[in-house]
């Protein structure tokens, strides 16, 4: 069963009880922001509101005993979770202290992408950085998610400079993320969803 059903009855935004009859705008979102501040928590904020089905990737922190000790990669439809970079990963490109699995982020992140191009009506993709760059398949996948025309939310690393990002930010609606104005963000992404 899917964890992401075609929501198609009514919800509520900003205290108001909205109607869906299934018509939605195509929105395609940026946002970024530094490490942490919330980005992650943000996408999936908005996930739970806007009637969409949406499949694709995000990531998250792995911790153990208070401290980070790598990345997981998550598909948002399946919930099949994988090991995206960690301390003792070995035999993958280094990215800062973490080793980077490409086996789990092409069998898990980078299909769960191709599979929303495929199947789904939003796709997101969480994170566009230097660790999902590592691999000589993401890149080529997340133009396809560009070119394709359907709703997208692309979460970015702040201060990476690389093509890809800079096109993102350009030819997605750009939100930054701070710890001021994120959880205002949710019901203006929302928003950008519904109109």
């Amino acid at each position: 069963m899917s964890r992401c059903p075609i929501l198609r009855a009514s919800f509520s935004i900003a205290g108001k009880r909205i109607e869906s009859s299934g018509m939605t705008i195509k929105a395609r979102i940026a946002l970024t922001g530094r490490p942490g501040v919330g980005k992650t928590t943000l996408i999936e904020r908005v996930l739970t509101r806007v009637p969409l089905s949406y499949g694709g990737m995000v990531t998250k922190e792995i911790r153990k005993c208070g401290h980070r000790v790598g990345f997981s990669v998550i598909d948002l439809a399946t919930g099949a979770e994988g090991v995206l970079a960690h301390l003792h990963v070995r035999g993958g490109p280094k990215v800062g202290r973490y080793t980077v699995n490409l086996k789990d982020l092409e069998a898990i992140g980078i299909a769960a992408i191709e599979r929303a191009l495929a199947e789904r009506e939003l796709v997101v993709i969480d994170e566009l950085a230097p660790m999902e760059i590592a691999s000589p398949r993401f890149i080529p996948t997340v133009e396809r998610a560009l070119a394709s025309g359907k709703s997208l939310i692309v979460s970015t690393h702040a201060h990476l400079d690389h093509p890809l990002v800079h096109r993102v930010r350009r030819e997605l609606k750009l939100f930054r993320v701070k710890l001021s104005n994120r959880d205002a963000l949710v019901d203006q992404i929302v928003n950008e969803f519904i109109g």
